[in-house]
């Protein structure tokens, strides 16, 4: 089965700015170039704050148990951001696939991006790929890209946190 990077990519960006919601509008768009985007759109006096209602929206989702009721979400979502796919090439990337209208609007391309890369991630690897840290008391998003579907942490330092709890109550 062919993975799809571009399901990878949009959840990992959601993750990132949902653990880590940049201070304004210009740390937004520096993350999103961070991880891959390369497109960039002209500013909005709301853009922040639509852009949070998008990471909200999708945080919906990622605490969503019922793989029935998230798929429901997310197709709520989808049918609000993405549209019929289209050829285009751009910014020096080379021919590839758009699945959303040609809105000009920051907080419109990363609904649809982040819509369609979850719907991916989660068809492709599994409706179960995508949750919460098992670390308590940490409550950032995984989004599981791992080979073998078993992460269940954010971090390296929260799993060693995990595994020294775990290790200090068997030996109580």
């Amino acid at each position: 089965m062919h993975l799809n990077p571009y399901g990878e990519y949009a959840v990992l960006l959601a993750a990132s700015l949902a653990n880590d919601w940049p201070a304004d509008r210009a740390g937004i768009e520096e993350r999103t170039i961070e991880l891959g985007m390369t497109q960039t759109f002209p500013p909005a006096p709301d853009d922040h704050e639509q852009v949070r209602l998008v990471i909200d929206d999708w945080l919906a989702i990622v605490d969503e148990p019922d793989a029935d009721a998230r798929a429901a979400l997310l197709n709520a979502q989808l049918a609000t951001a993405a549209a019929y796919p289209r050829l285009t090439n751009h910014d020096g990337e080379g021919w590839h696939l758009h699945y959303r209208d040609d809105v000009r609007s920051l907080p419109f391309v990363l609904r649809a991006i982040i819509s369609l890369g979850t719907s991916l991630h989660l068809v492709t690897r599994g409706m179960n790929r995508l949750g919460r840290c098992q670390a308590a008391p940490c409550t950032n998003v995984v989004a599981d890209v791992t080979r073998n579907g078993r992460q269940r942490f954010c971090s390296v330092r929260c799993a060693n946190r995990a595994a020294v709890r775990r290790h200090r109550a068997r030996t109580a």
